[in-house]
């Protein structure tokens, strides 16, 4: 039988990228983490994706502002990751190293990829909102280490040689 339970148990097996996607509105910061992000979606326009539960009350908030920032949480920002994500939202920023442009993308700092985005379109999908996000600018730390959510986890991405 197909149940909620299974089906998050079966998708936990697939590692995914973590992303902070923010805004300051009005002076108020605020964001949501996601695990449904996904890049290279199109190059020309350049787009990535994002899937939003219609649950969430950040997103109709940031959906309206429309011009975003979308950080990719790295090994650097595993400490804060849980907090960015908290339901706590007046705390999710304490203590956290932010950049804001002038027209309010907010993003980490130290986060291996950084990238400015505003709203291309965006689908009804079952119970989520499929989103596409035009990217407007973007930079990275190459060096950086990169952290995926797995099992329920935040895990560092570790790579070793496997045979042929």
């Amino acid at each position: 039988m197909l149940t909620d339970i299974a089906l998050r148990e079966a998708y936990s097996h697939f590692p995914q990228g973590v992303v902070l996607v923010a805004a300051e509105i009005d002076g108020v910061r605020h964001g949501l983490v996601a695990s449904t992000f996904t890049v290279g979606v199109s190059l020309d326009p350049p787009l990535v994706s994002l899937a939003v539960q219609h649950s969430s009350l950040t997103w109709p908030v940031l959906q309206e502002h429309g011009h975003l920032g979308v950080s990719v949480l790295g090994r650097a920002q595993a400490p804060i990751a849980r907090q960015l994500a908290a339901s706590d939202r007046a705390r999710r920023f304490d203590g956290v190293d932010v950049a804001v442009d002038e027209r309010g993308a907010l993003t980490l700092r130290q986060s291996p990829a950084r990238m400015t985005v505003h709203l291309h379109d965006r689908m009804r999908a079952g119970d989520h909102d499929l989103v596409l996000l035009e990217v407007l600018s973007i930079d990275s730390i190459p060096e950086a280490e990169a952290m995926v959510f797995h099992r329920s986890r935040f895990k560092e991405l570790v790579t070793e040689d496997l045979p042929a």
